[in-house]
């Protein structure tokens, strides 16, 4: 798809102008949502005020408001980069916002949208007896949701792991930005491999990759502006899901819980582990894959997956 800028540039000179007309255009070209906006109007407009340093929230009475000429080129080229690179709106921002809170992102992370997070702001004293005061986040990537579980709990000290250096280096700005350096820990670490033996959380809460490799085959172009270490997990998209559920028993708190999404995997995980009836989550907006676990549960969970394993390795052996 090509888009007219030199045309729209000369031709459009109010914001009103311009939402209409990226608004159209995103309709033509059949974007893709999903990183924050749920309809292409609220892309529209997320796009044209933050490309004019203007809130989403800016008084109506600005739709009339005429734009420079070096305004129009600036909301042009990012109307193109939307529209015909096909490149997500946080990585062009670089801002993204989860609860209420703004994050730093670009194409080292994944861009924060995790129903962890509306979770999180719900809190979880109906599955705790008292607030956690150790928590982990696993893949922890742009560090949103171990800063929205800081914020949340106000007296918890929380480790942020990821396998990525880079994703590491986003997160700490993030950290930094929100002044929670004395109580978010990163660590760098191939799942739970290097979080030292013994170590016990109250909270863990875990958004994986999980996409299986059907749906990373037929993933939309905004999906592959992110890592894929962060979204492909083998086959069945459990290849980290099995090993991470393997271990994670070891620590958790007597009452620690696990939060732990798998999306559209859920199926798998289900199969993954029969006999086993999971606690599936209600969320708003109607996520699905959200599972809680206690350290009960992580321990059968464990004992199912280990069965499993060596009967297939019984079963190629012979």
């Amino acid at each position: 798809m090509e888009l007219n800028i030199d045309s729209a540039v000369s031709q459009l000179t109010t914001i009103g102008d311009w939402l209409r007309w990226t608004t159209s255009r995103f309709y033509e070209g059949e974007i893709a949502l999903g990183h924050g906006s749920d309809s292409y109007w609220d892309e529209a407009v997320f796009l044209v005020l933050q490309a004019l340093h203007l809130p989403p929230e800016s008084d109506g009475r600005l739709l009339e408001a005429k734009l420079t000429m070096p305004e129009r080129y600036r909301v042009a080229e990012w109307i193109q980069r939307r529209v015909v690179n096909r490149e997500p709106l946080a990585y062009i921002t670089q801002t993204a916002w989860q609860q209420g809170v703004e994050f730093y992102v670009d194409q080292r992370v994944l861009i924060p949208r995790s129903p962890i997070g509306n979770l999180l702001a719900e809190g979880f004293e109906n599955w705790m007896s008292a607030e956690p005061s150790r928590i982990l986040d696993m893949c922890t990537g742009s560090g949103c949701l171990a800063i929205l579980s800081a914020m949340a709990y106000p007296q918890s000290h929380v480790d942020a792991v990821d396998i990525s250096a880079d994703a590491l280096t986003l997160a700490s700005f993030n950290i930094g930005k929100h002044g929670l350096e004395d109580r978010v820990r990163l660590v760098q670490s191939d799942g739970l491999a290097q979080i030292p033996e013994g170590l016990q959380y109250d909270l863990i809460v875990c958004n994986p990759p999980y996409v299986d490799a059907g749906e990373m085959a037929n993933l939309p172009p905004e999906f592959r502006f992110e890592p894929a270490l962060a979204l492909e997990s083998g086959d069945d998209g459990l290849d980290f899901v099995r090993n991470f559920l393997s271990q994670v028993h070891h620590y958790m708190s007597d009452t620690g819980i696990l939060v732990l999404e798998v999306g559209y995997s859920w199926r798998a995980l289900e199969e993954a582990c029969p006999g086993f009836n999971f606690t599936w989550l209600e969320v708003e907006g109607g996520a699905v894959g959200m599972t809680l676990i206690n350290k009960a549960d992580a321990l059968e969970i464990s004992g199912i997956i280990g069965a499993a394993k060596q009967a297939s390795e019984e079963t190629e052996s012979e």
